[in-house]
């Protein structure tokens, strides 16, 4: 890759009845592979599994102009809390179909049969790239290193979501 990295302002959204800072290491792992890769962590913040809560903090996230970038982690579960899916898709101009069964492709080695409760999901809506992880580390983990280091780094080819973000470019090359 001989052409230099275009840094991303990303947002971190941790979904969690039961986390705070100190224990968001989903969040903190997020935000560390994401400056280590040379893109920015422009919002961190953690709010309750509660659907309009969600789906207000994302829709605020999208219409911002600062952020390109919206990875969101928790609540793509089955549990009666579980509400991201629902809070976050009906604000997706367009789906990433392939995003949730890539992750759930790659998480299988790690969770075997269990990777089919994961409802990761990821979409576009007003030019900012939203994507939905579970909540555990792990999971976290596998959807950066298995899809977003690569999708993320605006050289990546043949192409890559980084360059659809990006203003001037909106394209995949």
């Amino acid at each position: 890759m001989s052409e230099n990295l275009i840094p991303l302002d990303i947002a971190v959204l941790t979904i969690s009845d039961t986390r705070d800072e100190s224990s968001d290491r989903s969040g903190a792992l997020l935000i560390e592979s994401l400056e280590s890769a040379g893109h920015r962590c422009v919002f961190r913040h953690i709010i309750r599994d509660e659907l309009y809560q969600i789906r207000a903090e994302v829709a605020r996230l999208i219409a911002d102009p600062q952020v390109q970038i919206v990875i969101t982690t928790g609540g793509t579960g089955f549990t009666g809390r579980d509400s991201t899916p629902e809070a976050v898709s009906v604000l997706f101009d367009s789906h990433i179909e392939g995003f949730g069964e890539l992750f759930r492709q790659l998480s299988r080695d790690d969770v075997g049969s269990s990777t089919i409760q994961s409802r990761a999901l990821a979409g576009f809506a007003n030019h900012t790239a939203v994507f939905c992880l579970p909540g555990s580390t792990g999971a976290c983990r596998t959807g950066w290193e298995g899809i977003l280091a690569e999708q993320l780094d605006s050289r990546h080819k043949p192409c890559n979501f980084a360059n659809l973000v990006i203003p001037g470019r909106r394209q995949h090359g």
